[in-house]
């Protein structure tokens, strides 16, 4: 018979069907700690161990003293650059927003421009991910940075500071590589390839530590529904984010103990490296 969910011990608002495997406490994802066999509580990590052990993550990450700092930061720079584009207009968006584009100019010479144009464009696949409409009300930059909050603050706190921000730039760079492979001519801009990655790391975390699926699964459908009916919304961006979160989260959240970071890390840069070298294709298949 399956055991029902309690509440944490120490946030008894939050269900969990995790139990320390030392007191047999339910513990949820922020108070528990990977051990050897399943999970244990901080305090009998503690115990166990002294006061100098460091706690971890259900990822095998820190546990950090904020564990939301990651996305502040990230939220933060995204305002940053959105008042830079209030003040500067489209310039600052032509400048690193995402699209490749070769055709002939005014003269009838052959010309490429964005990422096409070289080596020295490329750094728009990932800042392409840290610009916004430049509308007030800002209703795009909004949206986002309150989806990448709700999604992204608890997520860092199951994973780690480094793992969660690899998990967002890596999803961001392969939101602009299926951008790149379907829509190069169209200038493409804002976070929302990078958060997709997070709601499929969600889930896959979600799955691993048996919590109700339904709520994550009736968000991310809705959001891929709006992605396929929202008007100037980018769902090829939404999509290769999306499937490299969900890859990367699988790494990170079925790797074997005694090999973890090398799982974790090498499935990370894998899909890195695929979603640049599906870009260089598609880049190449443009100036052709």
């Amino acid at each position: 018979m399956s055991q029902q969910p309690a509440g944490c011990h120490r946030h008894p608002d939050r269900e969990t069907g995790i139990r320390c495997t030392r007191c047999d406490r339910p513990i949820c994802p922020e108070c528990m700690v990977s051990a050897s066999v399943g999970f244990q509580c901080k305090e009998c990590v503690g115990q166990a161990a002294g006061a100098h052990v460091r706690p971890r993550t259900v990822a095998g990450g820190t546990v950090a003293a904020d564990p939301f700092l990651v996305t502040k930061i990230l939220i933060g720079l995204n305002i940053a650059v959105f008042v830079l584009e209030l003040a500067m207009g489209d310039r600052l968006v032509d400048r690193l927003g995402l699209y490749a584009l070769c055709g002939s100019d005014i003269t009838g010479q052959h010309v490429c421009i964005g990422v096409a144009q070289g080596p020295g464009q490329w750094y728009r696949v990932l800042t392409s991910a840290f610009v916004h409409q430049n509308s007030i009300p800002p209703m795009h930059i909004a949206f986002n940075m309150l989806s990448l909050w709700w999604i992204g603050a608890p997520l860092e706190g199951l994973l780690g500071r480094s793992r969660y921000l690899a998990l967002y730039l890596v999803s961001a760079v392969a939101g602009s590589a299926a951008v790149l492979v379907l829509t190069p001519d169209s200038l493409t801009i804002g976070a929302s390839g990078a958060i997709f990655g997070l709601f499929g790391a969600t889930a896959v975390f979600m799955r691993r530590l048996r919590y109700d699926m339904r709520p994550i699964l009736a968000l991310l459908v809705l959001n891929i529904v709006f992605s396929f009916t929202w008007s100037g919304v980018s769902w090829q961006a939404h999509l290769g984010g999306l499937a490299a979160g969900t890859l990367i989260a699988v790494g990170l959240a079925y790797a074997p103990r005694e090999r973890r970071d090398q799982v974790q890390w090498g499935t990370t840069a894998a899909v890195l490296v695929l979603s640049l070298a599906v870009s260089a294709v598609a880049v190449a298949q443009v100036t052709s």
